[in-house]
């Protein structure tokens, strides 16, 4: 499997403060950025915005919309989820990197870290994906872990989704194993499904059925 970094791409140089407005709605013009790097004597001062762009004086320095850029970026050591989660929050379709003395490397595009995604083993391999939900204070990823393997699951992958409040909801993706089985261990921990896999809905399906039989019985 690749690296992520084996996605940093350099293939369009970054902005200079030096270059005009004009240059920066070439670039946005030719290429479907949101968002692209600006350097100020070869250090990333933030990312100039293509909305912004077609509202300035063409012949301006784009140094002088400073103000406008936005300042994210992440290092060439972050994990690949964490970069999804910037991209996610900046809502852009570009992330600059840099590295730990903060020089500017090159960027990741969001097609390339989705394709990334792709490769992993949580979406790559075949298997049944859990949301389950506990308070903040009480899970435990080891926890979950144990459940899913004492149950003879293979975990492939589990990260905390959504967090709000007092609860967190955490996305299991199982392999192997039986998945009625490891949602039942799930609730003997206190927590509750978000989400039911099919078997889970089959097996109330049955209790439903059994139910209207014992009513039908008693008439």
């Amino acid at each position: 499997m690749n690296e992520i970094t084996d996605f940093l791409n350099t293939n369009i140089k970054a902005l200079r403060t030096t270059d005009s407005v004009a240059d920066a709605q070439d670039l946005f013009a030719e290429y479907p950025f949101t968002h692209f790097p600006v350097l100020e004597n070869g250090v990333y001062i933030g990312c100039a915005i293509s909305e912004d762009t077609e509202l300035m004086d063409i012949e301006k320095p784009i140094g002088d919309m400073r103000y406008s850029f936005e300042r994210f970026f992440v290092r060439n050591t972050t994990m690949w989820l964490d970069v999804l989660e910037v991209f996610a929050k900046n809502e852009t379709n570009l992330v600059p990197v840099l590295d730990a003395e903060n020089s500017y490397l090159g960027y990741y595009e969001i097609t390339d870290i989705i394709r990334f995604f792709d490769e992993t083993p949580f979406l790559k391999e075949e298997g049944g994906i859990l949301v389950v939900e506990k308070g903040i204070t009480e899970y435990s990823m080891s926890e979950v872990a144990q459940i899913v393997e004492s149950n003879n699951g293979r975990l492939l992958g589990a990260f905390i989704s959504e967090a709000e409040g007092d609860r967190v909801q955490i996305t299991v993706k199982i392999s192997l194993g039986g998945l009625s089985e490891i949602i039942q261990t799930f609730r003997r921990y206190n927590y509750s499904i978000v989400t039911e896999h099919q078997e889970d809905a089959y097996l109330n399906t049955l209790k439903d059925r059994s139910d209207y039989l014992d009513k039908y019985l008693n008439i």
